[in-house]
Parts: structure tokens; sequence; C-alpha cells
């Protein structure tokens, strides 16, 4: 059979053996088009078949185009699936994430559009849209981070119309203009800067008169010491309860450890802590009778935990990183390796990779670093 195509390859052009005339197809609106040209001359056929293909194109800007599959049917089929097919591998917040972005934000800006017109350009023009800040003054604009979760649940919407043969293929949602080669280290605090910390936190319960802001001042206390000695994520301590932790002797060391059932965003793993969590989860059971079903961190603490920082000069690091709760993970990983423990027993307890760690804590190891191996040299003959 013969084959040509035209327009950079959007338009192909054949000739079936059992036919003298000229047939062209193209994939548009996530599905293939084809078309007779009604001529055996290959010339006349590639101006038909390129008259054809713009009056499609369009079409399609005008919605007109007959079965194309828009962003919104694959953002429902998207929603139909991922919920039922991640069931127990991710945390329902997780999910419900994916779906809030989808009716906020990528529905009202993409929803309308054919799949196959979604490109690179588009979504630069989505980033810029949500990165603009209103004249009046009254838009909030989006974190970086924000957006890059924006971009995933785009991408993710995108992958299932590729799926079901609506798309040829996922466009390039990459951010454009991105500074690269600068690995940013994570806000940590320094065995010295943790004791502030924690001290602080302490002083701050004895300063407390009313009940209740003497109970929040405790439920912080013992939530920085638990965290700073798990290593556990913010997201996955508020969704800690009670019956996920148990107080254990380690068959290996003989101490006395927590043993943690962590729910986060990849579903459900494990962690042991050292034996700095177990007396802070303790007071926490007997100061609250909790049921085995009550959350162990109900408030996430954050306004007082940040007023703290600031009280204490530890809001930033030397780097100017800012820091927040998420240090005390940072810490917990970066006290364990200066500590020498094993990379991968960290990662594995922390639910990450060797990888990770490398790429963000390795500025904190200065203190480990063995001189006599680096420095070994040769004994000259």
């Amino acid at each position: 059979m013969a084959k040509h195509t035209i327009l950079g390859g959007k338009v192909h052009i054949y000739r079936r053996e059992n036919s003298p005339n000229w047939q062209c197809s193209s994939f548009l609106a996530g599905r293939n088009h084809r078309t007779s040209t009604k001529t055996d001359s290959l010339s006349h056929a590639k101006e038909f078949a390129e008259d054809w293909y713009l009056g499609m194109r369009g079409k399609l800007r005008d919605g007109e185009l007959h079965g194309e599959k828009t962003f919104a049917d694959a953002a429902r089929k998207f929603e139909a699936e991922y919920e039922i097919l991640t069931e127990g591998e991710r945390n329902e917040r997780w999910v419900r994430d994916h779906f809030r972005r989808i009716k906020l934000h990528l529905i009202p800006f993409f929803g309308k559009m054919a799949l196959s017109t979604i490109n690179a350009g588009t979504v630069q023009e989505y980033r810029i849209s949500r990165l603009t800040k209103s004249e009046d003054g009254t838009k909030k604009v989006p974190s970086r981070s924000t957006l890059h979760h924006e971009t995933v649940t785009l991408r993710q919407v995108l992958k299932t119309a590729v799926r079901h043969g609506w798309l040829s293929a996922v466009p390039d949602v990459s951010a454009p203009y991105k500074a690269s080669g600068k690995v940013v280290h994570r806000a940590w605090f320094s065995p010295d800067e943790y004791r502030k910390l924690y001290e602080a936190t302490r002083a701050n319960i004895k300063s407390q008169k009313n009940r209740r802001h003497k109970h929040l001042a405790e439920q912080l206390h013992d939530k920085l010491l638990f965290m700073a000695n798990t290593g556990i994520r913010p997201d996955e301590a508020n969704w800690l309860e009670y019956r996920d932790v148990e107080i254990v002797q380690d068959d290996a060391t003989g101490e006395t450890i927590l043993e943690i059932e962590v729910r986060g965003k990849r579903g459900v793993g494990y962690c042991k802590s050292t034996t700095g969590a177990v007396r802070p989860f303790e007071r926490m059971v007997e100061r609250n009778q909790p049921e085995p079903t009550d959350r162990l961190f109900p408030a996430d603490h954050k306004k007082q935990f940040n007023r703290i920082l600031d009280e204490q000069d530890l809001k930033f690091d030397r780097q100017g990183n800012r820091r927040t709760l998420y240090s005390l993970r940072h810490s917990y990983i970066s006290f364990r390796l200066l500590e020498g423990a094993d990379i991968y027993q960290i990662a594995k307890n922390c639910r990450t990779s060797v990888e990770m760690i490398e790429k963000h804590y390795a500025v904190h190891l200065k203190n480990s670093l063995d001189a006599a191996a680096i420095n070994v040299r040769r004994s000259r003959i």
C-alpha cells in the first residue's frame, strides 16, 4: 500500500491496492478520522487532504466535530475509576484532593476543551492564569507546590484519556523556564536547636492559666516529641488513631518503643519509633482517656507552633529556609544519620527512598565524615 504524509505527519495519505483513489486519515479529537479524496492524482489528493484537515480543525475549535471527547469527559472517567482502583492503596484525603482540584480549578479552565487541543501551550496558559494576580488584589495566588499538585492531577486525567483511546499521547505538562541544578536542602533543627525548642514548648505549658490553653500546650509539646522521635509526616500524624499505635519491646534491642501503623498518601506503612516517643504517647493516653478510634492529634497546632518558633528565633535555618512541623521529620532523619544508623533502614522506616535521603540530607552530615577514610593515601615505595 502506497503511503505519504503532509503537515508534519498530521495527515496520512494512502492508496489501497484494490482502489484507484487516494484516501486520507488523521488522529483528531481522540479518534481516527478517514475519508476518500475521490481522486487518483497524488497532488490533487494532497490538496484535498490539507483542506479537509484544516476544516476539521476549525470544527474542533468551535466544538462541532462529531464524537470528540472533552477534558470534562476524561475527568469524569478518571473520577469514576480512581477511587475504586486505588482503594486501600491511597489515603482517602489524597483521593479527595484530586477531585477537589478537578472541580475547583481544572474543569473551569479545561472542561470544554477537546482533548486533542490540550498541549504544552494550553497548560502554560493555565499556569499563567493561576499565577496572575487580580487588579483588585482579592485573588489568592497559589504556591508553586500547590500548582505542581494541580499539574499532577491534570496529568492523571490525560493519562486516563490515553488509556481509553481518546488521546494519542500525554502532552508535555512540565513547567518551562525552571531553574535546575541547585538542590534545596530540607530545613531541620540541629540537636542544640531541637533542645531549645522542646524546652520552650515545655515552658509554654507552665505559662498557661486557662485550662483549655494548657491542654493544647501539653498536646503540642507531646506532638513535637512524638514526631521528632518517629519521623512521621505531619499529614500522617493528623490521621493517626490510638489503635494505630502500640507500645512494644523491640526484639532486636530489648528497648521499649512504639510500633505505628501509618496511613499516608501511598496507603498503609509501618514505623518503629525511638524510645523518646514512648513517654509522650503514654502522657496523651493518660490525659485524653481516648477511644481506640480517636485521633492522636485532632488539632494541627500550626499557629501555636509558629508562634513559639518566632519567639525562640527558630523560624528560619541558617540558609533562610522556613521551618515548619515537617522540619521535625527532617530532624529525625538527620539525627539518625548523624548517629550512624543504616540509611536503607532509615528510608524504610520513613517510607521514602535512599535517593531522597542522600539528595536532601547530605548537607547535615559533615560531622559524620571519616577523615581517615577520605584522606587515605597509598604508601610510597
